[in-house]
């Protein structure tokens, strides 16, 4: 007798739905979408409610008018692709990265200094972490052309490298910015290397010259802001409490009006009182003309009083859900939406994505502080908790490692069985520190909230696929996946 006609089958690790009609599983362990055929949801549904061995399940197929050829190849597809499974199969952990994973991106905090004191600001605000006292306010040249030298050799043989750069207020140290676009991009040049721009502002300090600069040089540009004046005046607010909407609008019209070679974005952040979704797209997107409006529920302990409540963040799902039929609709016609949440779920579902780490902080990507402090990432810049090394002295790779032990999904026991580990691995290090005071912890208060979101873009990818195909090949050319 041979192995395989002993084997025992049962479900393998997926999560099914159904689009347009269709049946599609998302396997787990590939995090990869299939749709299924009549006899392969046949066969699922059979194993769902009892095991069966591969005799059993070839007599059933054959006698339903399959060859025994033809259900053969059916069962051997089925099970190496996983979607069943026998008694012997094991959960394999995701690999760990290799200790030289390249970096790809680097955050250059060009300032810890701000010119708003935004009540939730992760940087000062009450759930701060970073330590920024006794080091420089603003990164000195010095410091920045190391960065890039940093970046340029810790990035293997990466063609393609870029550099965000971040604040406190990025545009406070605006005349570093231009000395940085022009070092970076003449020492990437002459080793025959591209490297690309972006920056976050709050846009307060927009001028012409510099909208005119960033358009110039090809600079991403996202803007911090919270929607129409009622809601962003509510915490994103000078320190004499002066809210800072009608500084920033007639400079985002401008931004968005002259800055032509790449598209503006806005960053939402949602707290509590702040959750209209549907209102804030439609202002940020209609009203001004952002191409791309994305949100994300404070980072912040449970008991600050802007944090969101679990009504709150209900609301906020059904809002999501109401912009993600809207994106849906435009997606079968052939058109771009506008809402970030859904492309940038869509974009990874795509490129089949399988995380070990909830991104790539610490790993493909690094911040680094005004004192030239290495951190994860932006959040935990200045934090001499979190320092992974200085520019001047490189990566304490023992650091790095613990981090990345700790963060890793195969450490965050309640992933395990989760199906939407491939998407999520826990969910982002800052907020589980905040939250739990640890870094590797899984963002348990936003699990069933996710799986609910990845449900969603899930079904949205399926009904794609099935009536506009092509949407999703031209989508993929333009996030260049």
């Amino acid at each position: 007798m041979t192995a395989t006609a002993t084997r025992t089958y049962r479900p393998g690790e997926f999560h099914d739905f159904e689009a347009s009609g269709r049946r599609f599983v998302y396997l787990v362990p590939a995090g990869a979408v299939f749709e299924l055929d009549g006899a392969a949801e046949q066969i699922v549904e059979r194993l769902r409610t009892k095991e069966a061995d591969h005799d059993e399940l070839m007599a059933e197929l054959v006698s339903e008018g399959y060859s025994y050829t033809d259900a053969d190849e059916l069962l051997g597809e089925l099970y190496h692709s996983h979607l069943i499974v026998s008694g012997e199969t094991v959960r394999e952990p995701l690999a760990n990265p290799p200790a030289d994973f390249p970096l790809q991106s680097l955050v250059m905090n060009l300032t810890n200094q701000c010119n708003l004191s935004c009540t939730y600001c992760y940087e000062f605000g009450e759930d701060k972490v970073a330590t920024p006292e006794g080091k420089p306010k603003f990164m000195d040249l010095e410091t920045a052309k190391a960065s890039v030298d940093f970046l340029l050799s810790q990035s293997g043989d990466r063609r393609a490298v870029h550099i965000t750069f971040f604040g406190g207020e990025t545009l406070m140290n605006f005349p570093l910015l231009k000395n940085v676009v022009a070092y970076a991009s003449e020492k990437a040049a002459e080793a025959g290397r591209e490297i690309d721009f972006s920056l976050t502002t709050n846009a307060t300090l927009l001028t012409p010259a510099i909208i005119e600069f960033l358009s110039e040089n090809r600079i991403g540009v996202t803007v911090s802001m919270d929607g129409p004046p009622d809601l962003h005046n509510k915490l994103r607010v000078f320190a004499n409490g002066r809210g800072s909407y009608d500084i920033i609008e007639p400079r985002v019209r401008a931004l968005i009006a002259n800055h032509r070679t790449r598209p503006i974005t806005a960053r939402v952040t949602l707290t509590s009182g702040v959750t209209d979704v549907v209102r804030i797209y439609r202002h940020l997107k209609q009203d001004l003309g952002f191409h791309e409006v994305g949100f994300a529920p404070v980072t912040t302990s449970p008991d600050r009083l802007y944090s969101i409540n679990e009504p709150g963040m209900r609301g906020v799902f059904e809002h999501f859900r109401s912009l993600a039929d809207e994106w849906l609709e435009f997606a079968l016609r052939g058109e771009m939406h506008g809402f970030s949440n859904v492309s940038d779920t869509i974009a990874e579902l795509i490129q089949g994505v399988n995380k070990s780490h909830p991104c790539g902080a610490g790993l493909g990507l690094m911040g680094v502080g005004p004192s030239g402090d290495i951190a994860p990432c932006h959040r935990f810049v200045d934090s001499d908790v979190h320092a992974l090394g200085n520019i001047a002295t490189g990566i304490d790779r023992e650091k790095q490692s613990e981090f990345l032990t700790r963060g890793h999904v195969n450490s965050k026991y309640d992933c395990h069985t989760c199906w939407a580990r491939p998407l999520c691995a826990g969910g982002c290090h800052h907020e589980a520190f905040v939250r739990y005071g640890d870094t590797g912890h899984a963002n348990l208060h936003y699990c069933d909230w996710i799986r609910e979101w990845t449900d969603t873009c899930l079904r949205i990818y399926g009904a794609v696929s099935a009536q506009n195909p092509q949407f999703l090949e031209q989508f993929a050319e333009r996030k260049a996946l």
